[in-house]
């Protein structure tokens, strides 16, 4: 994100309005295990006329509140982020997972990032557990297709953008040979309802 003196002329209840206005962060919706999700869009993240501080003390008043009495997963969509325009940072987002609340926290269940980039991977890779703390790195799971998602979390009751269905059909254009579907923290095994063969989940820390 831009230092405090950049922001200067954007107060910050006006930075406030900005991150509501445009959904960034939305509770809606349960996964499979009944865990409430929270939808964080990463495309729409205005870094560069936000501050740190405006984003957390939005998730403080608006969005933590309705999280420290019941188990919920995280699922963000990684589409369309761009490093320039829309990424906050190394030393923010530890700031806003540092500021998450400890009972907050111990109530979240998975973290699911769609559509993870290269670049998205290595940098998690090197950075994650510094960035994440409290456990909250050990809850990752990648999600290469929306078709692995459902099979996590209920397909009606989350809002998908537009953006999101275009990208994966340019990926069905480009569709890898083997899709390995959802890689976690630890090897484990992800089945697909519709395949009969098991595809083994691989960790977050082979890439390191």
């Amino acid at each position: 994100m831009n230092s405090q003196a950049s922001l200067m002329t954007i107060s910050l209840p006006e930075q406030e309005k900005l991150i509501h206005k445009l959904q960034i962060f939305k509770i809606q919706g349960k996964d499979k295990r009944g865990c409430s999700i929270l939808c964080v869009i990463g495309k729409l993240f205005p870094a560069r006329i936000v501050s740190v501080e405006a984003v957390n003390k939005y998730l403080q008043e608006k969005i933590y509140p309705s999280l420290e009495q019941r188990q919920f997963s995280i699922v963000y969509l990684h589409t369309g982020v761009n490093r320039a325009e829309n990424f906050p940072g190394i030393a923010a987002l530890r700031s806003i997972c540092d500021a998450m609340p400890e009972n907050v926290k111990n109530h979240l269940n998975a973290v699911y990032f769609l559509h993870p980039s290269l670049q998205s991977r290595l940098f998690l890779a090197l950075f994650g557990r510094l960035i994440f703390t409290g456990g909250v790195y050990w809850k990752m799971n990648y999600v290469t297709r929306l078709e692995f998602l459902w099979e996590h979390v209920k397909r009606k009751e989350i809002e998908i953008p537009e953006f999101v269905y275009d990208h994966e059909e340019e990926l069905d254009d480009y569709r890898p040979m083997m899709d390995y579907g959802m890689e976690g923290d630890h090897p484990r095994v992800y089945i697909d309802s519709t395949v009969e063969p098991a595809i083994s989940m691989y960790s977050m820390r082979c890439i390191a």
